[in-house]
């Protein structure tokens, strides 16, 4: 194997690694907020007088979720950089 050959493969592999980082992030992020969504509703239908508590509060809680896919993007980028 060539100096060449072997920087080239690094580079697939790091492409690579930054699609999985990417993938298994927003798959997290993606059950993380359908969880979070499905609890909201359901605690909604049994007490309607907490639907603003509960709205705050998962507002909070998809922006938790959500950072797990911004920190795998910055993550994939920083592997095809």
């Amino acid at each position: 194997m060539t100096v060449e050959q072997i920087a080239t493969d690094a580079v697939a592999f790091a492409k690579l690694g930054a699609g999985i980082a990417i993938g298994f992030g927003t798959i997290g992020a993606g059950l993380g907020i359908g969880i979070a969504t499905k609890a909201m509703l359901e605690s909604m239908a049994r007490q309607p007088e907490i639907a603003g508590k509960a709205f705050v509060n998962f507002i909070l809680g998809l922006g938790l979720a959500e950072a797990t896919a911004i920190y795998a993007l910055f993550i994939a980028l920083q592997l095809v950089k």
